[in-house]
Protein backbone atom coordinates (compact mmCIF):
# COMPACT_ATOMS: atom_id res chain seq x y z
CA UNK A 1 0.00 0.00 0.00
CA UNK A 2 1.49 3.28 -0.78
CA UNK A 3 1.87 5.77 1.88
CA UNK A 4 -0.27 8.33 2.68
CA UNK A 5 0.31 11.95 0.73
CA UNK A 6 2.63 13.97 2.83
CA UNK A 7 0.65 17.35 3.71
CA UNK A 8 2.28 20.50 2.82
CA UNK A 9 2.63 23.35 5.06
CA UNK A 10 4.09 26.43 2.76
CA UNK A 11 4.72 29.29 5.41
CA UNK A 12 5.87 33.01 4.25
CA UNK A 13 9.35 33.56 5.91
CA UNK A 14 10.91 36.48 6.55
CA UNK A 15 14.77 35.86 7.10
CA UNK A 16 16.18 39.28 8.12
CA UNK A 17 15.75 42.57 6.57
CA UNK A 18 14.51 42.50 2.85
CA UNK A 19 14.58 38.70 2.85
CA UNK A 20 10.77 37.20 2.65
CA UNK A 21 10.80 33.76 1.36
CA UNK A 22 7.99 31.04 0.73
CA UNK A 23 9.22 27.42 2.49
CA UNK A 24 7.44 24.26 3.38
CA UNK A 25 7.30 23.63 7.37
CA UNK A 26 6.14 20.51 8.79
CA UNK A 27 2.45 20.02 10.30
CA UNK A 28 2.39 21.20 13.67
CA UNK A 29 0.59 18.47 15.86
CA UNK A 30 -1.63 20.42 18.51
CA UNK A 31 -1.14 20.45 22.58
CA UNK A 32 -3.66 19.67 24.72
CA UNK A 33 -5.39 22.48 24.71
CA UNK A 34 -4.61 23.83 21.13
CA UNK A 35 -5.92 23.64 17.50
CA UNK A 36 -5.00 23.19 14.82
CA UNK A 37 -6.49 25.13 12.04
CA UNK A 38 -6.43 24.86 8.26
CA UNK A 39 -5.28 28.58 7.42
CA UNK A 40 -7.98 30.46 4.87
CA UNK A 41 -7.76 34.33 4.81
CA UNK A 42 -4.87 36.51 6.25
CA UNK A 43 -4.75 40.26 6.20
CA UNK A 44 -1.22 41.81 5.75
CA UNK A 45 -0.35 44.23 8.03
CA UNK A 46 1.67 47.25 8.40
CA UNK A 47 4.17 45.58 10.87
CA UNK A 48 4.54 42.74 8.39
CA UNK A 49 5.89 44.63 5.79
CA UNK A 50 7.89 46.41 8.72
CA UNK A 51 9.27 43.42 9.71
CA UNK A 52 10.38 42.24 5.95
CA UNK A 53 11.68 45.78 5.29
CA UNK A 54 13.59 46.37 8.57
CA UNK A 55 13.97 43.40 10.35
CA UNK A 56 12.93 45.02 13.78
CA UNK A 57 9.87 47.00 15.23
CA UNK A 58 11.76 48.99 18.05
CA UNK A 59 13.26 46.08 20.60
CA UNK A 60 11.54 43.20 18.67
CA UNK A 61 14.38 42.39 16.39
CA UNK A 62 13.84 39.10 13.87
CA UNK A 63 16.73 37.05 14.75
CA UNK A 64 15.82 33.29 13.51
CA UNK A 65 13.41 33.15 10.21
CA UNK A 66 9.80 33.91 11.46
CA UNK A 67 6.19 33.12 9.76
CA UNK A 68 4.61 36.57 9.17
CA UNK A 69 1.18 37.09 9.77
CA UNK A 70 -1.81 38.05 12.37
CA UNK A 71 -4.80 39.10 11.12
CA UNK A 72 -6.43 35.52 10.12
CA UNK A 73 -9.20 33.14 10.27
CA UNK A 74 -9.28 29.41 8.87
CA UNK A 75 -10.95 25.92 9.53
CA UNK A 76 -10.23 23.63 12.65
CA UNK A 77 -8.88 20.46 11.45
CA UNK A 78 -7.67 18.86 14.69
CA UNK A 79 -8.40 19.04 18.67
CA UNK A 80 -6.30 19.25 21.95
CA UNK A 81 -7.57 16.23 24.48
CA UNK A 82 -8.75 19.14 26.43
CA UNK A 83 -10.52 21.10 23.78
CA UNK A 84 -14.32 21.11 24.58
CA UNK A 85 -15.71 23.75 22.58
CA UNK A 86 -14.57 23.48 19.06
CA UNK A 87 -14.21 20.71 16.81
CA UNK A 88 -13.06 19.61 13.44
CA UNK A 89 -14.92 21.79 10.38
CA UNK A 90 -15.70 24.92 12.68
CA UNK A 91 -14.82 28.21 10.95
CA UNK A 92 -12.55 30.25 13.57
CA UNK A 93 -11.32 33.84 13.91
CA UNK A 94 -7.80 33.94 15.45
CA UNK A 95 -6.75 36.66 18.45
CA UNK A 96 -3.03 36.50 17.69
CA UNK A 97 -2.38 37.53 21.00
CA UNK A 98 -2.59 33.94 23.77
CA UNK A 99 -1.21 34.83 27.15
CA UNK A 100 1.62 31.87 28.41
CA UNK A 101 0.69 32.36 31.86
CA UNK A 102 -1.92 34.03 34.04
CA UNK A 103 0.01 37.00 35.68
CA UNK A 104 -1.10 40.27 37.30
CA UNK A 105 -2.09 41.57 33.60
CA UNK A 106 -4.22 38.49 33.00
CA UNK A 107 -5.89 38.91 36.81
CA UNK A 108 -7.37 42.25 36.07
CA UNK A 109 -8.24 41.65 32.70
CA UNK A 110 -5.75 43.15 30.19
CA UNK A 111 -3.44 40.02 29.51
CA UNK A 112 -2.25 42.22 26.46
CA UNK A 113 0.12 43.78 28.80
CA UNK A 114 1.55 40.56 29.84
CA UNK A 115 5.22 40.88 29.15
CA UNK A 116 5.41 37.06 27.97
CA UNK A 117 2.32 37.13 26.10
CA UNK A 118 2.52 35.19 22.75
CA UNK A 119 1.47 37.00 20.29
CA UNK A 120 1.86 35.51 16.17
CA UNK A 121 4.16 37.50 14.03
CA UNK A 122 6.33 39.15 16.93
CA UNK A 123 9.82 37.96 17.13
CA UNK A 124 10.45 35.18 18.42
CA UNK A 125 6.66 33.85 17.57
CA UNK A 126 5.83 32.32 14.35
CA UNK A 127 2.41 33.56 12.82
CA UNK A 128 0.13 32.08 10.34
CA UNK A 129 0.73 32.87 7.51
CA UNK A 130 0.72 29.44 6.20
CA UNK A 131 -1.60 26.44 5.00
CA UNK A 132 -1.62 24.72 8.74
CA UNK A 133 -0.96 26.30 12.12
CA UNK A 134 -1.66 25.52 15.62
CA UNK A 135 -3.11 28.02 18.46
CA UNK A 136 -4.48 28.47 21.79
CA UNK A 137 -7.84 26.70 21.40
CA UNK A 138 -9.34 30.00 24.03
CA UNK A 139 -7.76 32.32 21.60
CA UNK A 140 -9.80 31.07 18.40
CA UNK A 141 -13.42 32.25 18.40
CA UNK A 142 -16.19 30.28 15.83
CA UNK A 143 -17.76 32.71 13.12
CA UNK A 144 -21.55 32.69 12.68
CA UNK A 145 -22.55 31.79 9.31
CA UNK A 146 -23.16 34.87 8.27
CA UNK A 147 -19.62 36.04 8.78
CA UNK A 148 -16.75 35.28 6.07
CA UNK A 149 -13.71 34.11 6.60
CA UNK A 150 -12.17 37.51 5.48
CA UNK A 151 -14.20 39.43 7.90
CA UNK A 152 -12.98 36.68 10.44
CA UNK A 153 -9.56 38.16 9.46
CA UNK A 154 -10.54 41.44 9.52
CA UNK A 155 -11.47 40.94 13.43
CA UNK A 156 -7.85 42.29 14.08
CA UNK A 157 -7.50 45.26 12.59
CA UNK A 158 -11.70 45.96 13.95
CA UNK A 159 -10.05 44.97 17.36
CA UNK A 160 -7.49 47.65 17.13
CA UNK A 161 -10.34 50.40 16.92
CA UNK A 162 -12.83 49.03 19.49
CA UNK A 163 -9.97 48.89 22.04
CA UNK A 164 -8.70 52.80 21.22
CA UNK A 165 -12.89 53.80 21.14
CA UNK A 166 -12.98 52.08 24.64
CA UNK A 167 -9.76 54.06 25.75
CA UNK A 168 -11.64 56.90 24.72
CA UNK A 169 -15.05 56.24 26.34
CA UNK A 170 -16.48 57.07 22.72
CA UNK A 171 -19.95 57.32 23.17
CA UNK A 172 -23.71 58.17 22.11
CA UNK A 173 -23.42 61.38 20.42
CA UNK A 174 -20.03 62.26 20.93
CA UNK A 175 -17.65 63.98 18.35
CA UNK A 176 -14.82 62.66 17.30
CA UNK A 177 -11.64 63.07 15.56
CA UNK A 178 -9.89 60.18 13.50
CA UNK A 179 -6.24 61.26 12.47
CA UNK A 180 -5.45 58.97 9.59
CA UNK A 181 -7.48 57.74 6.74
CA UNK A 182 -5.40 53.95 6.76
CA UNK A 183 -6.89 50.59 7.99
CA UNK A 184 -6.63 51.67 11.51
CA UNK A 185 -7.81 54.46 11.12
CA UNK A 186 -10.97 53.51 8.64
CA UNK A 187 -11.71 50.51 11.14
CA UNK A 188 -12.05 53.22 14.11
CA UNK A 189 -14.18 55.46 11.70
CA UNK A 190 -16.43 52.51 11.77
CA UNK A 191 -16.35 51.45 15.54
CA UNK A 192 -16.96 55.15 16.74
CA UNK A 193 -19.91 55.33 14.37
CA UNK A 194 -21.34 51.63 15.77
CA UNK A 195 -21.05 53.04 19.75
CA UNK A 196 -22.80 56.07 18.75
CA UNK A 197 -20.44 59.37 17.88
CA UNK A 198 -22.72 61.90 16.15
CA UNK A 199 -20.34 63.51 14.55
CA UNK A 200 -16.58 61.82 13.13
CA UNK A 201 -14.00 63.90 11.22
CA UNK A 202 -11.38 62.15 9.50
CA UNK A 203 -7.76 63.57 8.56
CA UNK A 204 -5.07 62.24 6.41
CA UNK A 205 -2.30 63.27 4.10
CA UNK A 206 -3.80 61.14 0.89
CA UNK A 207 -7.04 62.49 -0.84
CA UNK A 208 -7.64 58.79 -2.36
CA UNK A 209 -7.79 57.50 1.61
CA UNK A 210 -10.16 60.49 2.80
CA UNK A 211 -12.84 59.25 -0.54
CA UNK A 212 -12.88 55.92 1.34
CA UNK A 213 -13.62 57.25 4.33
CA UNK A 214 -16.37 59.44 3.11
CA UNK A 215 -17.58 56.50 1.33
CA UNK A 216 -17.71 54.30 4.56
CA UNK A 217 -19.35 56.65 6.84
CA UNK A 218 -17.01 59.70 7.71
CA UNK A 219 -19.36 63.26 8.77
CA UNK A 220 -16.27 64.96 7.50
CA UNK A 221 -12.89 64.64 5.92
CA UNK A 222 -9.65 66.91 6.14
CA UNK A 223 -6.87 67.07 3.83
CA UNK A 224 -3.49 68.09 5.50
CA UNK A 225 -1.61 69.61 3.29
CA UNK A 226 0.96 72.55 5.50
CA UNK A 227 -1.23 73.98 8.02
CA UNK A 228 0.25 74.06 11.02
CA UNK A 229 -1.01 72.00 14.20
CA UNK A 230 -3.20 74.91 15.79
CA UNK A 231 -4.69 75.44 12.07
CA UNK A 232 -5.62 72.03 11.26
CA UNK A 233 -7.26 72.18 14.67
CA UNK A 234 -9.34 74.87 14.09
CA UNK A 235 -10.50 73.74 11.03
CA UNK A 236 -11.67 70.62 12.73
CA UNK A 237 -13.36 72.86 15.13
CA UNK A 238 -15.14 74.51 12.00
CA UNK A 239 -16.10 71.57 10.84
CA UNK A 240 -17.40 69.83 13.61
CA UNK A 241 -19.16 73.36 15.29
CA UNK A 242 -16.72 72.24 18.53
CA UNK A 243 -13.86 70.90 19.68
CA UNK A 244 -14.49 66.74 19.52
CA UNK A 245 -15.08 65.02 22.83
CA UNK A 246 -12.47 62.50 21.72
CA UNK A 247 -9.54 62.11 19.38
CA UNK A 248 -8.01 58.93 18.08
CA UNK A 249 -4.56 59.39 16.62
CA UNK A 250 -3.64 56.59 14.17
CA UNK A 251 -0.41 57.60 12.46
CA UNK A 252 2.60 58.33 14.92
CA UNK A 253 3.07 61.17 12.98
CA UNK A 254 4.21 64.10 16.15
CA UNK A 255 2.29 66.89 14.00
CA UNK A 256 -0.84 64.54 14.47
CA UNK A 257 -0.43 64.04 17.89
CA UNK A 258 0.09 68.01 18.55
CA UNK A 259 -2.99 68.99 16.56
CA UNK A 260 -4.80 65.87 18.93
CA UNK A 261 -3.71 68.27 21.87
CA UNK A 262 -4.74 71.21 20.74
CA UNK A 263 -7.81 70.08 18.82
CA UNK A 264 -9.77 68.05 21.56
CA UNK A 265 -11.94 69.41 24.15
CA UNK A 266 -11.31 70.58 27.76
CA UNK A 267 -11.83 67.51 29.77
CA UNK A 268 -11.78 65.35 26.53
CA UNK A 269 -9.54 62.22 26.12
CA UNK A 270 -6.48 61.98 23.27
CA UNK A 271 -5.95 58.41 22.27
CA UNK A 272 -2.35 57.55 21.12
CA UNK A 273 -2.78 54.34 18.86
CA UNK A 274 -0.31 55.04 15.93
CA UNK A 275 3.60 53.92 16.55
CA UNK A 276 5.71 57.12 15.84
CA UNK A 277 9.64 57.74 17.02
CA UNK A 278 10.22 57.00 20.91
CA UNK A 279 10.75 60.54 21.52
CA UNK A 280 8.31 63.18 20.42
CA UNK A 281 7.67 66.94 21.12
CA UNK A 282 4.36 67.98 22.36
CA UNK A 283 2.05 70.95 23.92
CA UNK A 284 1.67 68.82 27.19
CA UNK A 285 0.98 71.51 29.37
CA UNK A 286 -1.65 73.15 26.74
CA UNK A 287 -3.01 69.41 27.85
CA UNK A 288 -2.54 69.76 31.80
CA UNK A 289 -3.77 72.92 31.98
CA UNK A 290 -6.94 71.83 30.23
CA UNK A 291 -7.20 68.03 31.78
CA UNK A 292 -6.92 66.70 28.57
CA UNK A 293 -6.23 62.66 29.42
CA UNK A 294 -3.97 61.56 27.28
CA UNK A 295 -4.42 57.11 26.82
CA UNK A 296 -1.88 54.97 24.70
CA UNK A 297 -3.12 51.93 23.25
CA UNK A 298 -0.94 48.81 22.95
CA UNK A 299 -2.87 46.15 20.59
CA UNK A 300 -5.97 45.05 22.54
CA UNK A 301 -8.08 42.55 24.62
CA UNK A 302 -11.31 41.03 25.42
CA UNK A 303 -12.33 42.36 21.83
CA UNK A 304 -13.50 39.31 19.33
CA UNK A 305 -16.97 38.50 20.78
CA UNK A 306 -17.89 42.12 20.23
CA UNK A 307 -16.18 42.18 17.14
CA UNK A 308 -17.93 38.83 15.78
CA UNK A 309 -21.35 40.36 17.67
CA UNK A 310 -20.69 43.69 15.21
CA UNK A 311 -20.08 41.50 12.36
CA UNK A 312 -23.30 39.29 12.51
CA UNK A 313 -25.64 42.19 13.35
CA UNK A 314 -24.66 44.04 10.26
CA UNK A 315 -23.70 46.90 12.74
CA UNK A 316 -20.89 47.70 10.30
CA UNK A 317 -19.16 46.63 7.13
CA UNK A 318 -16.09 45.58 7.10
CA UNK A 319 -16.10 44.42 3.77
CA UNK A 320 -15.38 47.43 1.55
CA UNK A 321 -11.15 47.92 3.67
CA UNK A 322 -10.28 44.59 1.53
CA UNK A 323 -8.74 46.08 -2.26
CA UNK A 324 -6.85 43.01 -3.33
CA UNK A 325 -6.43 39.56 -3.02
CA UNK A 326 -3.36 37.01 -3.51
CA UNK A 327 -3.31 33.34 -3.25
CA UNK A 328 -0.88 32.34 -0.80
CA UNK A 329 1.83 31.04 -3.61
CA UNK A 330 2.44 34.73 -4.73
CA UNK A 331 2.56 36.00 -1.20
CA UNK A 332 5.70 37.80 -1.74
CA UNK A 333 4.02 39.54 -4.63
CA UNK A 334 1.08 40.62 -2.19
CA UNK A 335 3.76 42.35 0.21
CA UNK A 336 5.09 44.29 -2.78
CA UNK A 337 1.58 45.86 -3.42
CA UNK A 338 0.84 46.10 0.18
CA UNK A 339 4.31 48.26 1.11
CA UNK A 340 3.34 50.43 -2.33
CA UNK A 341 0.42 51.56 -0.80
CA UNK A 342 -1.58 49.72 -3.31
CA UNK A 343 -5.04 49.74 -1.79
CA UNK A 344 -5.94 49.37 1.55
CA UNK A 345 -6.01 46.11 2.55
CA UNK A 346 -4.29 43.20 0.91
CA UNK A 347 -5.89 39.91 1.94
CA UNK A 348 -3.91 36.18 1.02
CA UNK A 349 -5.67 33.35 0.53
CA UNK A 350 -4.14 30.45 1.71
CA UNK A 351 -6.46 27.56 0.86
CA UNK A 352 -5.59 26.70 -2.87
CA UNK A 353 -9.09 24.99 -2.74
CA UNK A 354 -11.18 27.86 -1.83
CA UNK A 355 -10.44 31.25 -2.82
CA UNK A 356 -13.43 32.77 -1.92
CA UNK A 357 -13.78 35.39 0.55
Amino acid sequence: MAAPAKLENLSLVVHGPGDLRLENYPVPEPGPNEVLLKMHSVGICGSDVHYWQHGRIGDFVVKKPMVLGHEASGTVVKIGNLVKHLKPGDRVAIEPGAPRETDEFCKIGRYNLSPSIFFCATPPDDGNLCRFYKHSADFCYKLPDSVTFEEGALIEPLSVGIHACRRGGVSLGNKVLVCGAGPVGIVTLLVAKAMGAAQVVVTDLSSSRLTKAKEVGADFVLQITKESPPEIASKVENLLGSKPDVTIECTGAEPSIQTGIYVTRSGGTLVIVGMGSEMATIPLMHAAVREVDIKGVFRYCNTWPMAISMLASKSLNVKPLVTHRFPLEKAVEAFETSKKGLGLKVMIKCDPNDQNP
